[in-house]
């Protein structure tokens, strides 16, 4: 196919003000994806936008295996679907009330604040 570019599992895009740290997540525009190697404001980095991520998670969110799950640009952490919050993916583990990490299958679709 002469007109096929990449697989879209790892997108490169231009890191925002701040930069960005590898194994961080960011959302430019409506991608939401993991930093691949840290990047400093300006420079291009790649975002893996599909995959399972151990990510932040809100200590306060309850999360069963398979729920879906937002990312809370705010708050720099993974949630439950809510205003505001951009869905990202599922819980592929169990995390309760208490714990700041869990698992988490990306989507790697466009995202939008709900």
């Amino acid at each position: 196919m002469k007109n096929y570019l990449q697989n879209g599992h790892i997108v490169r895009v231009t890191t925002p003000a701040g930069g960005i740290a590898s194994g961080d997540p960011l959302i430019v525009g409506s991608i939401f994806g993991i930093a691949a190697y840290s990047s400093a404001a300006g420079y291009p980095v790649e975002l893996s936008t599909t995959g399972v991520f151990q990510l932040p998670k809100a200590s306060a969110a309850v999360l069963s295996v398979g729920t879906r799950v937002a990312w809370d640009n705010a708050a720099e952490e993974v949630t439950t679907p809510a205003a505001g919050r951009f869905p990202i993916g599922v819980a592929v583990e169990a995390a309760g009330s208490g714990v700041t990490s869990v698992a988490v299958r990306l989507d790697g679709v466009a995202t939008a604040a709900a």
